[in-house]
């Protein structure tokens, strides 16, 4: 945890006295997704670490519902594009349901943060346009459109339009670029330039008047007194969006820039590409903590610096990742930075939801059982990890809510079965019935101890050049799952009820 630490002591160092505002900032224009909670998640940890060090802090998470609708992503009705260009707080719900297309999308977050014991102040963008909380901050970049204008064009090394105003105002529920004639301080109105050509007259302390994203960005640092903020590494880029704020906060604003903290992205695994809300291959926040506990997606998000890239998918990768945090959590010796990053995966928590049994094991135990947890925990007692049972029944019970979940949503097909109900003797040869037969009258007088390496060891004595380790196994799955590959077979008929096993094997059941 020593990049966390590091931002820590910097902020404090920094910022001898008073509170610590840390912000991070997402468009609801589609689903809050894992990549999203890269930056919310960063910015929670810097805030709790903050705290720790007895220093106040709060982590503020700005919607940027005043957005515009720039593109109909994946799974919203087509005929949306007749509201391209109108804010995201003022569009309906893709579902019909009333309620704004924002507020539909930032329920996931209000849900997500709930289960991850977020303590975040959420700030919607629409509510302080509209009660003038922008007011001195629109008057000021108009009154300095010049310098602004000259900032962004020196720092990005890009001339603007000549029509460029720092504002956007509303017309016909669209905003629109309109070029800027005068201002009116005392009716808080201002003039400008319609698409016909003709002065218009608005009112900019309603939320009719929003700054443009690159005068928007500092002027929020400055409103709400940001001293650290998270962002993707796209806006961190030379003369990129960062390095405009951070002059025009300082000049236009007199406040200085919060630490920048820029992140890489994760993508799922074996893209190329960002998670992206358009295109629809994201990872759901919501959908994604039904599956996955929330301390393991503390652990996937925190325990590597904001500025590595990492990969997820939710086969091999999700259920690496339980079983490393169940490693860490079973650590003996563990470091400094071991405890500290398990402090704060698992703050606001009773207990952990992530058992010291393999994930791998739990999966195939809970699917032997039929999906009975109780008789789940029975089996699993009749393996290595008899003790842990016994010590974290409670936990395995949880993390097993977690796995049912999993396999009905997005388990991948190669670890899901179930045992076969019937069995047909057509469909096995006699020298492949020969084998079940022997092998179920080993597995008769085997020890009651027998475990998955002596069943593995009793398989291996019946191969022959005609029936090699690969064609054994294949038929006992088959025989068990119907299927031609399933969990290390050894340890699988191992977990198996002993009488159920040998009379599946002489073809009885």
């Amino acid at each position: 945890m020593q990049w966390l630490n590091k931002i820590v002591d910097e902020l404090v160092a920094k910022h001898p006295e008073g509170e610590i505002v840390v912000s991070s900032g997402v468009s609801p224009s589609g689903p809050y997704h894992l990549g999203t909670l890269r930056e919310v998640l960063t910015a929670e940890a810097i805030a709790y670490a903050v705290r720790k060090k007895g220093r106040q802090a709060k982590h503020i998470h700005v919607v940027d519902d005043l957005d515009v609708f720039r593109k109909v992503p994946a799974g919203v009705p087509e005929d949306f594009k007749q509201y391209l260009g109108k804010p995201l707080c003022d569009l309906p719900a893709p579902d019909g349901s009333g309620q704004s297309y924002a507020d539909y999308y930032v329920k996931d977050l209000l849900t997500t943060a709930e289960k991850m014991h977020l303590e975040l102040e959420v700030v919607r963008a629409h509510e302080k346009y509209r009660s003038g909380f922008f007011v001195t901050a629109i008057e000021t970049a108009l009154e300095k459109q010049a310098e602004i204008r000259q900032i962004l064009a020196e720092v990005s090394g890009r001339a603007l339009d000549k029509q460029w105003s720092p504002i956007q105002v509303m017309e016909d529920g669209y905003l629109k670029n309109r070029k800027f004639v005068s201002l009116d301080k005392d009716k808080k109105e201002l003039v400008y330039i319609d698409k016909d050509g003709q002065e218009q007259s608005i009112s900019y302390a309603r939320g009719e008047v929003k700054l443009n994203w690159r005068v928007d960005w500092p002027a929020r640092w400055a409103l709400l007194n940001v001293q650290a903020e998270p962002f993707g590494r796209d806006h961190a880029t030379k003369g990129g969006s960062y390095d405009t704020g951070a002059v025009i906060v300082k000049q236009i604003y007199s406040a200085e820039p919060p630490l920048p903290l820029p992140y890489n992205f994760i993508n799922q695994t074996g893209q190329t590409k960002k998670m992206s809300k358009s295109a629809g291959d994201v990872i759901t926040a919501a959908n994604l903590l039904e599956t996955l506990p929330a301390e393991v997606v503390w652990f996937f998000i925190l325990r590597y610096p904001p500025d590595k890239q990492l990969f997820f998918d939710e086969g091999p990768t999700l259920m690496r990742l339980v079983d490393e945090f169940g490693e860490l959590l079973a650590k003996p010796g563990k470091t400094a930075a071991d405890e500290q990053l398990i402090e704060i995966c698992l703050h606001g928590m009773n207990k952990p939801t992530v058992s010291r049994v393999p994930f791998s094991h739990l999966v195939a135990s809970y699917q032997a059982a039929l999906k009975n947890v109780d008789k789940t925990l029975e089996i699993i007692r009749r393996t290595e990890h008899a003790e842990v049972v016994d010590q974290y029944a409670d936990t395995i019970r949880a993390e097993l809510g977690f796995i049912d979940a999993w396999l009905q949503k997005s388990a991948p097909e190669d670890v899901k079965f179930n045992l076969r109900e019937d069995i047909d003797t057509s469909e096995f040869n006699d020298t492949e019935k020969q084998f079940l037969n022997s092998l179920a009258d080993k597995i008769e007088k085997a020890p009651a101890d027998a475990d998955g390496e002596w069943f593995h060891q009793a398989i291996y004595e019946f191969k022959t050049d005609d029936m090699p380790p690969k064609a054994l196994f294949t038929i006992l799955y088959k025989v068990l799952i119907d299927k031609n590959a399933g969990p290390r077979a050894g340890w699988f008929l191992s977990l198996l009820p002993r009488d159920w096993l040998v009379k599946r094997l002489r073809l009885e059941a």
